[in-house]
């Protein structure tokens, strides 16, 4: 007797253009590879992918059936355009069951009955923080997407919950399918460490991290704010910027230049994650002020790192941080100072928080998750 025929799953990643949609490229690329690491006699996995993603991730790539789009992927227009044509038809010649439409929206032309993961509904709580084009645009079609989707997978229960009391999602519709974190290992290459630290002035100082593009949301002029004051108090304490620049990094650079800060806020730019990594276990600690998040990985990537942190309490952050985090109300300047500024002071407290993250984090790992996803595919094909 034939082994039946595994059922086929597209995934949709026509709309993840590398390095310009932050959170939810480490999100969609590390569940996909433990999604690999699973493997399935039931599901086959085919990716339809840009070419800038393609030649960005083919470690990912080579791992599934892979189908490049004629497009780079660089202009959304004809992301859009390709989705409800070339996808539609494609998705179909492939025999697909399903395409998983992984960026948070779905085409309006489907062959085939789709699953959507929403990473947020920000667009729809905050449309001012976007420009006019591309909100206008996800706030017409992300409500149409969640409504037809056969199952909307969401990162968190903040989320779930905003796709429910904002859209009318049943609650039978949604799956959780949270973040994961690896665990890093205790070995790390302390010579790299030491160039790092030389390179960025860092050697022994304390210093605060905060991992993030600067878009409106990561909210990194109040934590310039509050630095302004703790330096005033630490003249030797430094903070670290390590994401790219995004729409507001003007604003960014004007408000450290307008608190004389420019020695003091480092700004790496996007590092390697091996290079995050060995910040992490060095930082005094990291903050993370962000106005609106939907999951927020960095504090699992920090929590196994043994890296103690202040985030806001907003978003999904508080579910996310359970009790290994110190919260602090997103724009509460005098707030965040006391809060950073005392824990740099308090190594006790510090050690302390240090022990709850490492017990939180392991809640949190890519296999769950990645099984978490199987079954959603598996329950609807």
């Amino acid at each position: 007797m034939s082994a039946p025929t595994r059922r086929r799953v597209g995934v949709n990643l026509l709309w993840l253009v590398p390095g310009e949609v932050g959170g939810s490229e480490e999100y969609t690329v590390r569940l996909l590879s433990a999604l690999a690491d699973l493997g399935s006699d039931e599901v086959e996995v085919i990716l339809y992918v840009n070419r800038l993603f393609s030649s960005a991730h083919p470690e990912i790539v080579s791992r599934f059936t892979t189908v490049v789009a004629p497009i780079s992927g660089s202009s959304r227009v004809l992301r859009v355009l390709v989705e409800s044509t070339w996808l539609a038809l494609r998705s179909r010649i492939d025999r697909c069951m399903l395409v998983h439409h992984a960026g948070g929206t779905m085409p309006a032309i489907r062959s085939v009955p789709g699953v959507l993961t929403l990473h947020d509904l920000q667009p729809l709580a905050n449309p001012e923080r976007f420009g006019l084009v591309k909100g206008s645009y996800i706030r017409f079609i992300a409500p149409r997407s969640l409504r037809r989707a056969q199952f909307v997978v969401c990162l968190s229960r903040f989320v779930a919950n905003d796709a429910m009391d904002r859209v009318g999602v049943p609650v039978e519709r949604i799956r959780i399918v949270p973040c994961g974190v690896a665990d890093p290992g205790a070995a790390f290459d302390r010579e790299r460490l030491r160039e790092l630290l030389k390179g960025f002035d860092l050697e022994d100082r304390p210093f605060i991290i905060y991992p993030a593009i600067t878009y409106p949301h990561k909210n990194h002029t109040t934590l310039v704010a509050a630095f302004a004051r703790i330096v005033k108090q630490n003249d030797d304490v430094r903070l670290v910027f390590t994401g790219g620049a995004g729409s507001s990094d003007s604003v960014v650079q004007s408000t450290i230049e307008a608190y004389g800060l420019d020695s003091k806020v480092i700004r790496t730019g996007r590092v390697a994650e091996s290079d995050l990594d060995l910040l992490y276990r060095t930082a005094t600690l990291m903050a993370f002020p962000s106005l609106y998040e939907g999951f927020g990985l960095p504090l699992l990537e920090a929590m196994s790192r043994g890296c103690p942190i202040v985030a806001s309490d907003a978003g999904s952050l508080p579910e996310v941080a359970g009790d290994a985090a110190e919260l602090v109300d997103p724009i509460d300047v005098a707030g965040w100072a006391s809060a950073l500024g005392a824990l740099i002071d308090d190594p006790a407290r510090r050690t302390v928080l240090i022990r709850r993250g490492f017990e939180r984090a392991t809640q949190f790992t890519w296999t769950v998750s990645a099984e978490s996803l199987l079954s959603v595919y598996q329950e609807t094909c």
